[in-house]
């Protein structure tokens, strides 16, 4: 059991510490680390920046960075009190892949303020992972910053969560010998993680998604549409259908939750025989569980306590150690792609229907995506 003594205890004066690398024990220790020798490396960046990559902590550096509008399951709760999530995601960079990771919390939603300030603090950092910000807005602060800056930015929000779905939908397809290409799947949330899921499992051949968000199917002749939504109708729904969630399930293969709704059973029954089902709400999936469990083949959530976590921990610490590695200036969709194909490829080694993605704690896991990632840069 956990108390909440326990985790008050151990989050009291942070979970992170920066510490040296090299000993300061004597004066020629100084001498070298600090003035007069700092001076040289400094010199050296002055005439090839990019020597910042090796003579600094930036080549291993990711800055973690939100405003606190969209934290876990708990939404708008403000930057101070999103600070210990953004230090447990430092923690499990340092973990998983080695890599230094500064969690920095923005007192401000507008995203002109978002955007000035990451470029400006950007000089600092090897990489930016974009954290728990609100949608729409995460959409085009991530698409300006990958414009400005040549290093490599992730939302992890949207991308991590789109990775390992389309990993163990993979397996799941695998277990149950069906083509990604032949299945129709239900997405409901447009929000982050279900507009890029959406468009991964897209790239991964998926040929029919209907995506539902809380005023019910998306699609071209619905107004109004934001940009966003604009975009998804034209790439998913290609027979048009229209109505609520009841439609959408009508024939279903797969459900994918990225919402707080919640789905009963006569919906389940409306979807085509042993259906996969990924309700991956926090802490309440979107299907109750022993109800997935009776209408699934494949079933996985958002928890730790039930078989087939969907854990973004799967996916951002390699995908950044690889993007740094290659020296890559952006996170591409090949490179997306690449990890999820790693991260399936494990899980293949003990496969079945409670085994569709590794464990979060599998230390396998990192190093294979780091050099899936790696190669695909490099490619």
């Amino acid at each position: 059991m956990i108390s909440d003594q326990d985790i008050f205890d151990t989050h009291r004066g942070g979970k992170l510490t920066i510490s040296s690398t090299r000993p300061l024990e004597t004066t020629r220790d100084l001498s070298i680390a600090y003035t007069p020798g700092v001076a040289r490396v400094c010199e050296a960046i002055h005439d090839d920046p990019a020597l910042a990559r090796e003579y600094t902590w930036a080549g291993k550096n990711v800055a973690v960075i939100s405003d606190g509008t969209a934290v876990l399951g708990l939404g708008d709760i403000g930057p101070a009190a999103a600070l210990p999530v953004m230090e447990g995601k430092a923690q499990l960079f340092g973990r998983f892949a080695g890599l230094n990771a500064i969690p920095i919390v923005l007192d401000t939603t507008d995203t002109d303020e978002l955007f000035d300030t990451i470029v400006r603090l950007a000089p600092s950092f090897g990489a930016i992972n974009l954290e728990d910000i609100s949608a729409p807005r995460c959409f085009e602060l991530e698409r300006r910053l990958i414009k400005a800056l040549e290093i490599p930015i992730m939302h992890d929000d949207q991308h991590g969560t789109a990775i390992v779905i389309t990993a163990a939908l993979r397996n799941a397809c695998e277990l149950l010998d069906r083509a990604l290409s032949d299945l129709k799947v239900v997405i409901t949330g447009a929000g982050a993680a279900g507009v890029a899921t959406a468009k991964m499992l897209i790239a991964a051949g998926v040929r029919h998604i209907v995506m539902v968000d809380s005023r019910g199917i998306i699609h071209q002749d619905r107004s109004p549409l934001n940009t966003v939504k604009q975009e998804l109708a034209a790439i998913t729904n290609p027979e048009g259908i229209t109505g609520g969630l009841e439609a959408a399930m009508l024939g279903a293969d797969v459900f994918i939750g990225l919402s707080r709704g919640h789905v009963n059973e006569e919906q389940l029954q409306l979807m085509a025989p042993d259906p996969i089902l990924f309700s991956l709400a926090n802490p309440t999936p979107e299907i109750a569980p022993e109800l997935a469990a009776r209408y699934g083949a494949v079933v996985a959530t958002g928890r730790s306590d039930l078989p087939n976590q969907i854990n973004n921990v799967l996916a951002f610490p390699g995908i950044f150690k690889g993007a740094l590695e290659a020296g890559a200036t952006e996170i591409s969709q090949t490179m997306k792609l690449a990890a999820s194909r790693a991260i399936a490829e494990i899980a293949k080694e003990n496969l079945d229907a409670t085994h569709v993605v590794p464990s979060p704690l599998d230390p396998r896991v990192a190093p294979a995506v780091a050099k899936a990632v790696k190669a695909a840069a490099l490619a």
